[in-house]
């Protein structure tokens, strides 16, 4: 039993009053008024309302011992990078490392694995596997429906997740980028409470009229806050601050505090602001998480003033897990598991025989997901279509790791290297490894690298090369979160000064393959139209 004192912060109710709060057993005994001036402010803490931890590079365990130094004390984690890896067998590692410390994991039911059926992955759900997960009391929504064709299409498979999130009482969340109009309201009505994926804030509005509740999202490469940040005074009870996918340099530097700071300094209401960020997400899934009141979970954190918000403390059930900028949440011992049957490839694997018609070119644009799509006159030699550095053209892999297959190769624009090549075996959702090269030599030695080490991430030069290994699923760290953050932040420079301008390089390569994101972008089966949702040719007509 122990007694903290300070200025507490109701945001419920709208109010800031001095009092002393009586924490037994993990829980609030007391919350008692004081006659006394206070400094410090106590208040619930923070929650990153959806996140793929696995993007973090990290295990969950380490994934909280970063966080908990920037006041989150939860985090709402669709794990379905993992499950398409390793299936269920993953989703226990998930929730086995993040029962080892005291942050509190709220995982979900991947909704989509694989995202689409135009990829090759490591695992299938069907109705039997999402029955186990939404019955089981740790697993608290259905993730993400990615699939917005087959929920619009009223598809059958679609709409038997709906009812099973339904029929076990859970939340649904939603995946919808530019979905607007008639459509919007058609996702919306089938079950979908939730969007992280607004691009403007026109369409957070029409889908807040549909009854969505809005994920602001600033992520290592999405990043919404500024945008959509009139939201959280226009509909405090309908937003939610998120990451969903943040790399652990990031990680390290900041978290959810960052977006409540950048929200106070453009003059939002505080509690407005603090609702978003600690309370709507434990209304919204049902979380127990603590909201500072008599009976409520010991999970708040302290603070030195309510402009700076220096996290003083955090604590989970009563426990402390950080203090002053250090983290107090111990390290565990992680055995990793993983799948990786690719075999090395030649620089011939990724040649390109030219063809009539314009290159298809995948259109790179900063800060989002979502990609153009231009033509473009291909360079050639040799008879094969090449990469064109004058006009800023690299050829783009993606490589099977799940079977060993011939390389699906593409061209793509903006990723600016001059020289080498990167490569990453995270490759949203089906992680296979995706690879950008400035030559087929330099794709060769990337891919190879990746393979050789059963997943990573990689930068190439000539003889130069360098990895951050990724045993754990060929996405996932084994190392101390903040050493691979040095490593990670290394590497990122290492990318930089092969040419690329890009603020998060790796990240940005990692959603290349993402297939449910348009317009354009490549699987290991080939070019794929996010608009049409089907493959296009390389070539144009």
């Amino acid at each position: 039993m122990f007694n903290i004192s300070g200025n507490i912060i109701d945001i419920s109710q709208g109010c800031i009053y001095p009092g002393t709060i009586r924490i037994q057993g993990g829980k609030i005994q007391s919350v008692r008024a004081l006659e006394t001036k206070e400094t410090q402010f106590i208040l619930p803490g923070f929650i990153d309302a959806h996140i793929h931890i696995e993007s973090s590079l990290l295990v969950p365990s380490e994934f909280a011992r970063l966080a908990a130094v920037h006041g989150t004390v939860a985090a709402v984690s669709d794990p379905h990078e993992i499950a398409n890896v390793l299936g269920l067998k993953g989703i226990d590692f998930m929730l086995d490392n993040a029962a080892k410390v005291p942050f509190k994991f709220f995982f979900g039911a991947p909704a989509c694995v694989p995202a689409t059926p135009f990829e090759t992955t490591g695992a299938k759900f069907g109705p039997d596997e999402l029955h186990k997960l939404l019955n089981r009391n740790d697993i608290y929504f259905l993730s993400e429906m990615m699939n917005v064709p087959g929920v619009l299409n009223d598809s059958p498979q679609e709409n038997n997740k709906l009812n099973l999130a339904r029929l076990y009482g859970k939340q649904a969340d939603g995946h919808s980028p530019g979905l607007r109009g008639a459509q919007a309201a058609r996702y919306a009505k089938a079950g979908i409470s939730t969007d992280h994926e607004c691009l403007t804030l026109e369409e957070a509005r029409e889908k807040i009229g549909y009854g969505m509740k809005i994920l602001i999202r600033e992520g290592s490469a999405a990043r919404n806050l500024n945008e959509l940040m009139p939201l959280i005074d226009e509909f405090p009870q309908m937003v939610m601050f998120c990451s969903d996918d943040r790399h652990p340099d990031d990680l390290v530097d900041e978290h959810i505090r960052h977006m409540v700071l950048r929200a106070i300094k453009a003059g939002l209401n505080l509690f407005n602001i603090l609702q978003a960020a600690c309370l709507n997400p434990i209304d919204h899934y049902g979380l127990d998480v603590g909201k500072l009141k008599k009976g409520d979970s010991a999970d708040f954190i302290v603070i030195d003033n309510l402009e700076e918000m220096n996290i003083m403390a955090a604590y989970n059930q009563g426990q402390k897990t950080a203090e002053d900028g250090r983290s107090l949440i111990s390290r565990t011992r992680v055995e990793p598991i993983n799948i990786f049957r690719a075999q090395t490839k030649s620089a011939a694997d990724y040649s390109v025989p030219a063809r009539p018609g314009k290159l298809k070119v995948i259109e790179v644009i900063e800060d989002q997901l979502i990609t153009g799509s231009i033509l473009a006159v291909p360079r050639l030699k040799n008879e094969n279509a090449v990469q064109d550095l004058d006009n800023d053209i690299l050829k783009i892999t993606v490589v099977n790791r799940y079977e060993n297959r011939k390389p699906a190769v593409g061209f793509i624009k903006n990723f600016g290297l001059k020289k080498g090549a990167l490569a990453s075996s995270v490759a949203h959702d089906s992680h296979n490894i995706v690879a950008i090269g400035v030559t087929d030599e330099d794709l060769a030695l990337a891919v190879n690298l990746v393979i050789n080490n059963k997943g990573g991430l990689a930068a190439v030069a000539g003889k130069e090369e360098m990895i951050l290994p990724l045993p754990v699923g060929g996405i996932m760290s084994a190392l101390d979160g903040y050493e691979t953050a040095r490593a990670y932040k290394r590497l990122n420079a290492k990318a930089k000064a092969l040419g690329t301008g890009l603020k998060a390089p790796f990240m940005t390569l990692s959603f290349m393959a993402l297939l449910v994101i348009p317009d354009l972008k490549l699987s290991d089966q080939g070019l794929f139209d996010g608009k049409t949702f089907q493959f296009t040719d390389l070539f144009s007509n």
